[in-house]
């Protein structure tokens, strides 16, 4: 089947480490969940702090920082109520007594062959995505961005949108996944970076998980 990723990159997908494009291959009807877990270095700015700590309420960003943080990364995906294949990933970060979840859906905008994401548990913040391999590494770049008001879409200028990279590798010698991703701001610098490994076991499901199903009502996406 062909994941949301896969159409993004075209002829490009076969490029990817067989291991990173079985991770990113998910499609509406394969019926299969996806969960990884393994350990997280955390990193994050001082000057977003306030920010960081308002983003808990939607599942997004976070305020705690650490190393080797135990991680853990379900990814399903489905149809959106709008007809749109999607991805949800929901990531989970166990900081001892606090367990923060950063939550995203990724969209194919078949209309426009353009790749989105939706970032929290309500999709607060839209992000077009430009996935691109380089040996055999799925690297992610984030670029136009929206503040998402019910249907409408608020262009965020460049001082109030952020950088954003992600890079998805498979390691032969340890198998594991390695993942880097960094979120930087013009104005604040450094947002929230993360590192680790970790591994990926997938189960069969009936349909996709309730909760999973993030972002409600997406019947309308950004401009193009």
């Amino acid at each position: 089947m062909t994941g949301v990723y896969e159409r993004a990159l075209g002829e490009a997908a076969v490029d990817l480490h067989p291991k990173v494009r079985d991770r990113y291959s998910l499609a509406p009807d394969d019926g299969t969940v996806c969960v990884g877990r393994g350990e997280m270095d955390i990193t994050r700015g001082t000057l977003v702090l306030p920010a960081l700590y308002a983003m808990t309420t939607q599942n997004m960003l976070f305020p705690e920082a650490g190393e080797d943080v135990p991680f853990s990364v379900t990814t399903v995906a489905y149809t959106t109520e709008g007809g749109d294949e999607a991805m949800t990933t929901r990531r989970a970060f166990d900081f001892g007594g606090t367990t923060r979840l950063f939550d995203s859906l990724t969209v194919w905008d078949a209309e426009a062959e353009r790749l989105l994401d939706f970032l929290g548990t309500h999709g607060r913040i839209a992000s077009e995505l430009h996935p691109r391999v380089e040996d055999g590494v799925l690297v992610v770049a984030g670029g136009r961005q929206w503040a998402r008001l019910g249907n409408r879409y608020v262009p965020l200028p460049g001082p109030l949108a952020a950088d954003v990279e992600v890079r998805d590798r498979y390691d032969e010698t340890d198998e594991r996944y390695h993942v880097t991703a960094t979120v930087e701001n013009d104005l604040v610098g450094h947002m929230l970076g993360y590192r680790g490994t970790f591994t990926q076991d997938q189960t069969a499901s009936d349909g996709t998980p309730d909760e999973l199903r993030i972002v409600r009502g997406l019947d309308r996406l950004p401009p193009r």
